[in-house]
């Protein structure tokens, strides 16, 4: 089968390599003679470079390495300084454009594509294209026609009528500046500033060691330019942000402006199919993302990628389209619903709560829920200092693994210490005490945990990392519970003292906390919801940690202190009698995707293997580089390696 690809950019040039490697008759098209080198620069999401990760493996062995810089950390401000956003996020990239091409051209053979090519229709024969047609005179037949040939497509008008855009509400100026200080002072950090009165925004990210690709927002109708000259443009640009902070007018003074550009940006609403008979659409030919999202350029190698996997799969042109536009629509849809949003609230600023403001980057949406299932309530009491509560993670974690699509699990603080002062249990009263409980109890469970932090910074009360615990759930369960190992993590193994603010800081932003919004509900709506789990434990008579509750209808079973999982797993058998443990893959790395970290009795009860057999293994994926570990005087805590 032959394959005309039409347009040599990023999207082509993915699909004419996967084609290749396919061993398709493939030529990619490309209107330009010369490698194309239209654009500045660009981020591409941690799916786009697993795609091209995974190309350089197969067929040939040197490669151009993959350009620019990795991206994990995003800080949002306003023009007066005040940190709205400040996170960690999964890796981008950051690439020049003209160096990502470059880097894709390597990934093909050089004669498969045929330059000075500008689309001019098709030849049919039974209401099939059997033939591109180019301006030059030249023509291309084949079986397959990708029309990748970007927002302007003229595949696309060619079988579907020309295209309905949007209105152009705002433009973007984009430039890249070298300057090697804001790089070391900005390093892996997409920074942006946006004003609150008004739609305008400056923002500014890494692409190598010495440049910083930056863009400049704004709404045409408070200021726009009328002459087109380098000079004309950089007063522009300095004129609209003279009131942001020194940073941006440095990086707008570091560019000639020789090849910086406005963008008009714009979109279209879905198509309802991206193919006609034999001719197919992929990235921004098909579907146009407004620059809000950051969504183009790992969408074209996405589009890409699934195309050729539908293709491979099925047994119809027909039915392979459909399966890429099904595969693709739902993400499609969500991203440029985001795209349309963000365009708005940046149009309008002063209509937007500061709480409400998103990260402008890739939507990407979870899986379809199907029915759902009948569940029981489980209320969860629990401390971040408290012991039993670390010693029964291997319990809960394989509970959610085995039984979550049957739970509906809400945790509580329950304020353990309040201070020392008005604090006893049992042998503990100072903690002195608690360092030696805590190294008994790390004999007796098999948990690495250590009481060296009681004798060197001991904590004056857990109500400040509950606090933060409460603040953290306002941005998510499933983040807030993150938050809540990973201070946990620090506290038993790390001996830091998780009361004080800048290891609470430390701990959001590893597992992706915005710190700002925490730091401003730590220290105000998180102090309310705290409160308000006091009172939910008093009303409970909750003592002790953990006490858990499961809840369904009027039933009601309370569960105090450690417990082993088949008591876990008896109790919701009362309430579901028909309760199945769900089957997980007990693969290492599936199982490392499901829970970053685990201490080796967490990873040997999740494998159902021994605890020696589970050290041979997780050193054995340590000393193959896949995972990393962090040694404690009383057991390990093996984590993922994020480079991997």
């Amino acid at each position: 089968m032959k394959v005309v690809v039409i347009g040599g950019g990023i999207a082509g040039i993915t699909a004419g390599a996967l084609l290749y490697r396919q061993q398709h008759n493939v030529v990619v098209c490309e209107r330009e003679a010369g490698i194309p080198a239209r654009g500045n620069a660009f981020l591409m999401h941690n799916d786009g470079i697993g795609i091209l990760n995974e190309l350089k493996k197969i067929d040939r062995k040197i490669y151009m390495p993959l350009p620019g810089k990795t991206i994990n950390k995003f800080v949002l401000k306003r023009p007066s300084g005040k940190e709205l956003m400040n996170m960690k996020i999964a890796p981008w990239q950051c690439i020049k454009r003209s160096e990502f091409i470059n880097f894709l051209y390597s990934l093909v053979p050089y004669d498969i594509v045929k330059e000075g090519r500008v689309f001019d229709g098709f030849l049919y024969e039974n209401g099939r294209a059997v033939a591109a047609v180019f301006q030059n005179g030249d023509i291309e037949y084949g079986d397959v026609f990708i029309g990748a040939d970007g927002s302007n497509s003229l595949v696309r008008n060619s079988i579907f009528g020309s295209t309905d855009f949007t209105p152009v509400e705002v433009k973007e100026v984009v430039g890249v500046a070298r300057n090697g200080r804001i790089v070391g002072a900005y390093k892996d950090t997409f920074t942006k500033f946006q004003s609150n009165v008004k739609g305008i925004a400056f923002g500014f990210i890494p692409t190598s060691d010495d440049e910083v690709v930056w863009f400049m927002q704004y709404d045409p109708a408070i200021g726009d330019i009328t002459e087109k000259s380098p000079e004309a443009l950089k007063a522009f640009c300095l004129n609209m942000t003279r009131r942001f902070p020194d940073v941006v007018r440095e990086v707008i003074e570091s560019d000639d402006f020789s090849n910086t550009y406005v963008w008009f940006t714009r979109d279209f609403d879905l198509l309802p199919t991206f193919h006609k008979e034999n001719v197919v659409l992929i990235g921004d030919a098909a579907h146009l993302a407004l620059p809000f999202t950051s969504a183009g350029t790992t969408n074209a190698i996405r589009d890409a990628k699934v195309l050729l996997e539908a293709m491979a799969e099925c047994d119809t042109l027909e039915e392979a389209f459909r399966k890429y536009y099904l595969s693709r629509i739902t993400d499609l849809s969500a991203q440029l619903s985001m795209g349309r949003k963000l365009k708005a609230n940046f149009l309008n600023p002063m209509q937007v709560s500061e709480e409400d403001i998103s990260v402008p980057l890739i939507y990407q949406s979870g899986p379809v829920q199907g029915k759902p299932k009948e569940k029981v309530r489980m209320l969860y009491f629990s401390d971040p200092i408290c012991s039993t509560c670390w010693t029964i993670q291997p319990q809960l974690r394989r509970l959610q693994l085995e039984y979550g699509d049957c739970l509906d699990i809400k945790y509580h603080m329950g304020g353990l210490l309040p201070s020392w002062e008005s604090y006893s249990s049992g042998t503990i009263n100072e903690p002195i005490d608690a360092a030696y409980y805590w190294e008994e109890a790390a004999d007796i469970y098999d948990i690495p945990m250590q009481g060296d932090v009681w004798l060197q910074d001991p904590l004056r009360s857990s109500f400040p990392p509950s606090v933060a615990f409460k603040a953290a759930q306002n941005q998510g369960a499933e983040m807030a519970i993150s938050f809540l190992r990973r201070v946990r993590e620090m506290l038993f193994l790390e001996n830091k003292n998780i009361g004080r603010w800048e290891v609470m800081r430390d701990a959001a932003f590893d597992v992706g906390l915005d710190v700002a919004r925490l730091r401003r509900d730590y220290e105000g709506n998180g102090v309310v919801l705290f409160k308000e789990d006091l009172e939910l434990a008093r009303q409970y008579d909750v003592s002790s940690f953990p006490t858990i509750f499961f809840v369904s209808g009027d039933k009601v079973v309370r569960v105090k202190e450690y417990r082993s999982y088949e008591a876990y797993e008896q109790i919701i058998r009362q309430f579901i009698p028909g309760a199945e443990r769900r089957k997980y893959e007990k693969e290492p790395m599936v199982l490392f995707e499901a829970y970053n970290t685990m201490s080796t009795k967490e990873f040997a009860y999740f494998m159902d293997i021994s605890t020696h057999e589970a050290v041979d293994l997780l050193n054995d994926l340590y000393l193959r580089g896949q995972i990393d570990k962090y040694v404690s005087r009383n057991g390990s805590l093996w984590k993922t390696n994020m480079e991997v």
